[in-house]
């Protein structure tokens, strides 16, 4: 039995994407209760989930494949990290009420890549890892990458597109751990709270909270269990604190763009990349002179509209160029260089190789 989903229910299936607990439950409601008569499903739409993502924790799900069918939602999304190649790693993984865990060890060298978006918040906890190189996009905006990740973690809310790849240099280990929005929202009171993407921060009190998670998956058994659900909840309430008492990556810096101004400005920038962008053209976008948004905008970005434009047009070269498909000079056409010695002058200015030897890297 398959059942596809109307348009007028698009929107409500894209807020229980973003972990909305009415949404979720209405498209439970419509969809999936008439299934559950034919199948072994849990009856609460989210506890279904959770259980997925343990019990079949490396395959893909449809949207809402957690209820049985791939049914309302033809793109297709996991309940947790898609990596690839898959051979490159191990996992292993456990559950807890409300959060599903893993532990994933590389045991090569080489091109590792991680995608993921799904219907539940995703921490990641880099216990080591120092890479040749790297790249990280959240909803496809570059984000900056350090070099050596270890001590460093990564949250991504439900619903947002994640994508990081790596050379590492040394084996990285991460743990991963997939928290319930709607157990989230109403059990931790952060029901009216914007969750927003944290790409490579610290947070002692919450870093300590996942050690010892961690710990509890090496040592294995389930003597444990009751010690695992405490530390479950401490990690919940660390998450909703963090969110809480400070700033999100979206929120306004003091003297910067508001949250939606810079939204607006970088979906702007990614669409026209391989355009001429005037100053005055951004500035109007957000109701701004000219002046004082060029001022605004590097207390927000740490740089000048100009070069912000130029080192996501090197983002876009980069992940071009590990495609081995197209050549160095259609790639600086594409990015929006009108001559191939300006793009690799300014792509070895910002990586510190020219196009081709960044190629040849990529295969050793």
């Amino acid at each position: 039995m398959t059942h596809s989903i109307p348009e007028r229910d698009r929107e409500l299936l894209d807020a229980a994407a973003r972990g909305n607990a009415r949404a979720l439950e209405r498209l439970y409601v419509n969809y999936a209760r008439p299934l559950c008569r034919h199948h072994h499903f849990a009856s609460n739409p989210s506890e279904q989930l959770m259980s997925n993502a343990v019990q079949r924790p490396y395959g893909l799900l449809a949207g809402t494949e957690m209820y049985g069918h791939e049914m309302l939602m033809s793109t297709t999304i996991s309940s947790v990290v898609q990596i690839s190649p898959p051979d490159a790693v191990s996992r292993r993984g456990a559950s807890w009420t409300g959060m599903a865990a893993e532990i994933v060890q590389a045991n090569r060298r080489g091109r590792i890549n991680f995608h993921f978006r799904a219907p539940v918040h995703m921490l990641a906890v880099y216990e080591r890892g120092v890479r040749h190189d790297g790249g990280i996009y959240v909803d496809r905006i570059a984000q900056s990458t350090p070099r050596n990740c270890g001590r460093k973690m990564v949250f991504v809310p439900a619903g947002c597109d994640y994508y990081e790849w790596q050379e590492p240099r040394t084996l990285p280990r991460i743990a991963y751990f997939y928290l319930d929005p709607v157990r989230l929202a109403s059990e931790m009171g952060a029901s009216r709270m914007s969750m927003t993407p944290r790409p490579f921060f610290e947070d002692a009190a919450l870093w300590n909270t996942a050690l010892k998670l961690v710990a509890l998956m090496d040592r294995g058994g389930s003597e444990n269990r009751r010690y695992g659900e405490a530390l479950c909840t401490v990690l919940a309430h660390e998450l909703v604190r963090l969110h809480a008492g400070s700033r999100g990556a979206g929120a306004r810096i003091p003297g910067g763009l508001a949250g939606w101004q810079k939204a607006k400005v970088v979906a702007y920038i990614a669409e026209h990349l391989a355009a001429q962008i005037p100053l005055a053209t951004l500035a109007q976008l957000v109701h701004l002179s000219p002046s004082y948004f060029c001022r605004i905008f590097k207390r927000s970005f740490g740089m000048p509209p100009q070069q912000y434009q130029i080192a996501q047009r090197i983002e876009r070269a980069k992940m071009l160029l590990t495609a081995h498909a197209a050549s160095v000079t259609d790639i600086s056409f594409t990015v929006g260089y009108s001559e191939t010695s300006a793009f690799c002058t300014a792509f070895r200015r910002v990586t510190g190789l020219t196009p081709s030897a960044y190629r040849m890297s990529l295969t050793y």
